[in-house]
């Protein structure tokens, strides 16, 4: 593995966990877990509401929609900022690779014209030798 790839996929995975943190309170604010609650007529509340219909009217403690709450209104935990770290690095690792793996296409693909338009410049010249 080159190094060029080594350092796409090992960016990647820093700038993904960090964003990934750093993004996370704001994305959770957007959709609706706030500090001040679940915000009406938002996504949160959409799935607050399925969640009280499937356990029967209620909100179970520790499930997916109290976590939620609790990182809205508290922000996120040791634990979990570690858990979203890790997942959005290896999102960022992947990305890097992807991008590593397309900039070398791209070079092959710019390679492979190069040596078109080689053969191209090589048959012109054999036609002009011959016609002189």
């Amino acid at each position: 593995m080159s190094l060029k790839k080594i350092l796409a996929i090992t960016g990647g995975a820093v700038v993904g966990g960090a964003g990934a943190v750093a993004l996370a309170p704001a994305a959770l604010g957007a959709i609706g877990f706030t500090s001040a609650g679940i915000a009406a007529g938002s996504l949160a509340a959409s799935v607050m509401s399925a969640a009280a219909v499937t356990s029967g009217g209620g909100v179970a403690a520790g499930g997916l929609v109290a976590v939620l709450q609790s990182a809205g209104a508290a922000g996120l935990s040791v634990s979990a900022s570690a858990v979203v770290a890790s997942v959005g690095g290896g999102v960022g690792a992947a990305v890097g690779w992807l991008a590593g793996k397309t900039r070398k296409q791209k070079e092959e693909n710019k390679n492979d014209n190069m040596d078109e338009l080689e053969k191209e410049k090589n048959k012109n010249r054999e036609n002009l030798s011959h016609k002189l």
